[in-house]
């Protein structure tokens, strides 16, 4: 886990701006709105679900905010293949494995639509699957950098973050949850693979 951590830092930073977000990529996603990053740790929300809770964090040292992008379960992908707008994705956070989840709880400072991590490597389920999607004038396919919304399939709404922030014992992190009007991200430091041709 380390030396997988030690490559996610030492690729962090690249200068190719046009790298595209493909199946395997390593990223991290910056809320465009506060500038924190989609994170994730092995902290229970004490309300709602229970399950492990999903944060945004601006800590730019944080290994914590590194996503894998998959397909939904079942799905073939190779390393490298582009996702258009569109694209139905799972994000799996890569130190606890578990996968971006959202569901009919209240997020626990806002009331909306609560957004965990849940799963494991090999346990995953229709509720793990968003909808990755920009204004198409930006090109066909997801770039580093690209704003683009994830609006989560099953319940219809999309990832979101705020100004507002927890106490202990995640305190100064802000609440990450669905609702129902879309909300800006884009991937930023990673690891991105050389493109495979996309299909026709």
């Amino acid at each position: 886990m380390w030396s997988y951590l030690l490559v996610l830092l030492l690729a962090a930073g690249s200068d190719a701006d046009e790298a595209q977000v493909t199946c395997g990529s390593v990223v991290k996603l910056e809320h465009l709105g506060t500038g924190a990053d989609l994170h994730s740790h092995e902290v229970a929300y004490g309300s709602g679900s229970g399950q492990q809770s999903v944060t945004a964090l601006a800590d730019p040292e944080d290994a914590n905010s590194f996503w894998a992008v998959h397909l939904p379960q079942g799905e073939e992908c190779a390393q490298g293949t582009p996702l258009k707008s569109g694209a139905r994705v799972r994000l799996q956070h890569v130190n606890t494995r578990a996968w971006l989840h959202s569901h009919h709880f209240p997020s626990p400072l806002t009331q909306n639509q609560e957004v965990s991590a849940f799963g494991s490597e090999g346990e995953s389920d229709h509720l793990d699957v968003w909808e990755v999607s920009w204004d198409k004038s930006g090109g066909p396919f997801w770039l580093r950098d690209k704003k683009v919304n994830l609006r989560h399939v099953e319940t219809g709404v999309y990832l979101a973050s705020s100004e507002r922030k927890y106490g202990r014992p995640i305190s100064g992190q802000q609440e990450v949850c669905g609702r129902k009007k879309a909300d800006w991200w884009a991937a930023t430091e990673g690891v991105y693979f050389p493109q495979r041709p996309a299909d026709s």
